[in-house]
């Protein structure tokens, strides 16, 4: 019998389904999760605070598939998990109609100028121009990533007239190599991150890269907040030698209070929610889950499979 450890909290939308060969033990609290995780030989140990998970995962001595509903996996201990060959599957994708979403929302704020059509409303005050004038229709985006996220951006930006340039390894009409976009990067209006965060992309944005992006240019990140060089973008912002910055992500996590960013007018930030933006996450991840449980037991290949060589 193969024993599943996962949480009582995807219970009602699991248990009914599971397929016969698999018996679950249920945690309703970390001291649980942490008392079952060494019988697990599948296990599901998702938190919203990450380091339990890690503890869960070192002490899951007998795992074989780790499934987690995050995409980025980098806080866990890779190595590790991959000296013991443990399959891994990620939530690559469960929210990526949800964050394409909130980028699309992000850049039209920011062209419309709603947080000030908002504070507007706040004050009583009727404004008789618009804040913001900007158009998203003829305007050019160079996207970094088109995984899962990347691609839906692509096609809710290319439905307003954007024109959008993604950066791919292999070569694709209107596409940028990764060698090439840097020389580029004056040629756009929105510069967009959906990158996972791996040592190739750790502060991939950095002085160099917010110096060659024009001087009404934005940068919108919903990759992770350690691909920008966070101190080189408040420098940007604060000369204003850049358009401005929406970011979902930042480093750490939460902002403290008192750091600089809240207070730049040409900076958004909505607390890494664009993924927490929607109702269908559990859902889409139980169902997920229940079709991999039915491969795991029939010896065929999972997916998605995350690599812990690659980060992503």
């Amino acid at each position: 019998m193969t024993v599943a450890v996962l949480s009582g909290l995807v219970r009602p939308l699991v248990e009914p389904h599971l397929p016969e060969g698999i018996e679950t033990r249920w945690y309703t609290s970390v001291e649980e999760m942490l008392a079952l995780a060494p019988e697990a030989e599948i296990g599901w140990f998702d938190l919203d605070k990450k380091e339990p998970m890690v503890e869960a995962v070192r002490a899951a001595g007998k795992l074989k598939w780790l499934n987690s509903i995050y995409a980025g996996l980098d806080f866990l201990p890779l190595d590790l998990l991959a000296e013991r060959k443990v399959t891994i599957t990620n939530g690559a994708g469960i929210n990526a109609i949800t964050i394409a979403e909130y980028v699309v929302m992000l850049m039209l704020s920011h062209a419309k100028g709603y947080r000030e059509v908002v504070r507007a409303q706040d004050r009583h005050e009727w404004l008789m121009d618009s804040p913001g004038k900007m158009e998203l229709a003829g305007s050019r985006a160079l996207l970094l990533g088109l995984g899962a996220i990347g691609a839906l951006i692509k096609t809710r930006l290319e439905a307003f007239d954007v024109e959008v340039v993604p950066v791919r390894r292999s070569a694709s009409e209107g596409a940028l190599r990764p060698d090439e976009w840097r020389a580029r990067l004056g040629e756009f209006d929105w510069v967009i991150l959906a990158v996972p965060a791996t040592p190739e992309t750790d502060a991939m944005i950095g002085a160099s890269e917010l110096a060659a992006m024009k001087d009404s240019a934005v940068l919108v990140n919903i990759a992770r907040g350690a691909v920008v060089d966070q101190a080189a973008l408040v420098e940007a912002l604060k000369a204003r030698s850049i358009g401005g910055a929406l970011l979902d992500v930042t480093t750490p996590e939460p902002l403290p209070a008192d750091d600089q960013l809240w207070s730049l007018d040409n900076a958004q930030i909505t607390m890494h929610l664009s993924g927490r933006a929607q109702s269908k996450m559990f859902v889409r991840s139980a169902e997920r889950f229940i079709a991999n449980c039915r491969r795991y037991v029939a010896d065929e290949p999972l997916a998605p499979i995350f690599d812990p060589a690659r980060g992503y």
